[in-house]
């Protein structure tokens, strides 16, 4: 008779390999740099630069379309102006709610681009948006300010993956190959988000304002990021090379 096989020893059936848990603010670097960057010029901005100091960097950093209509000299800042103006912002309530976008559509956009294409991407979407506004607006005095034109892109881009996000690596990023334009319009999920976000940008363009910020949105810049990241996404994906 044969003996009894002995019960199994705990640690055989106990998986000593720790779990991974994702931490709860996971962001790239890339957009941490960002966000750093933006929080920290409003900050010196607001605390540090005097009235004239600020009005300086305004006047410099901002993008002001009617400095392109042949009646100002053009120095070097004209030239910066059409990228620097995504890092300055209206108030703290512009400041936070684009730096919350930047955080859930740019992380998981970044983590598929990587720093490089994610950064020529952010480059290419925020010129793209003083392009369109520059178009309607050319001799508008007011500054452009803002990251939401680039912000814009990374959601069109984002519709192009219909929102899915891949964990498995631990770094949520977008997952599966950009789809079809037409197959975006048949995705219910896409053109859910669509139909709000265009109403969202109709509303607030009509109104002049959104409740905690004090200058007047730039819709036609949203709506010029959005298409640079909605058609372009598939020159900046870098799997596209192993298709």
């Amino acid at each position: 008779m044969s003996e009894p096989a002995s019960p199994r020893d705990e640690s055989e059936i106990v998986d000593t390999e720790p779990q991974r848990r994702e931490p709860v603010f996971n962001l790239p670097p890339i957009v941490v740099a960002i966000i750093g960057a933006c929080v920290f010029i409003h900050l010196a901005r607001e605390y540090v630069l005097s009235p004239d100091q600020d009005f300086a960097l305004l006047v410099r950093a901002a993008f002001i379309p009617i400095q392109y209509s042949g009646q100002y000299h053009l120095d070097i800042w004209a030239f910066t102006s059409p990228l620097t103006y995504a890092f300055l912002h209206g108030g703290f309530a512009h400041l936070f709610i684009n730096m919350v976008w930047l955080a859930a559509f740019g992380s998981p956009l970044a983590n598929r681009l990587g720093v490089l294409r994610f950064s020529l991407f952010f480059a290419v979407t925020s010129l793209a948006a003083v392009a369109l506004h520059y178009i309607l607006h050319s001799m508008d005095q007011a500054p452009l300010v803002g990251a939401s034109g680039a912000i814009s892109g990374m959601m069109g881009a984002a519709a192009r993956f219909s929102f899915q996000i891949d964990r498995s690596q631990g770094k949520p990023a977008f997952a599966g190959a950009p789809l079809p334009i037409r197959d975006v319009f048949r995705s219910r999920t896409a053109m859910t988000f669509l139909g709000v976000w265009m109403v969202i940008n109709l509303v607030t363009g009509m109104v002049g304002f959104t409740p905690g910020v004090d200058n007047q949105i730039a819709w036609e810049a949203h709506i010029g990021g959005f298409l640079a990241g909605f058609l372009g996404i598939r020159f900046f994906d870098r799997r596209n090379e192993f298709a």
